[in-house]
């Protein structure tokens, strides 16, 4: 079996956030490398193209992304407080 083969056995019994966070760490340490190789990832718009580049340089400055629960709070304070929900 190849790393690659290895790589998406164990990515595809975990959860999508934790899916996410592999792909932001493959992200991370393709930007870390000496010229990385493009991506052949196109966004749609300019705008698009844009949110992509500032992306990648949170997850090159090793700042945590936010998971789907911390956004979700952040834009709901930010649309004018925060809803407390019971679980």
């Amino acid at each position: 079996m190849s790393i690659e083969e290895a790589i998406l056995v164990h990515l595809r019994v975990l959860p999508p956030e934790k899916q996410q966070e592999v792909l932001d760490f493959a992200e991370f340490l393709r930007l870390k490398t000496v010229n990385p190789k493009p991506l052949n990832l196109t966004p749609q718009s300019s705008l698009g193209e844009r949110l992509r580049q500032i992306r990648g340089r949170i997850v090159a400055s090793g700042t945590p992304l936010l998971n789907r629960e911390e956004l979700e709070k952040e834009v709901a304070s930010r649309r004018g407080g925060i809803e407390n929900k019971e679980e």
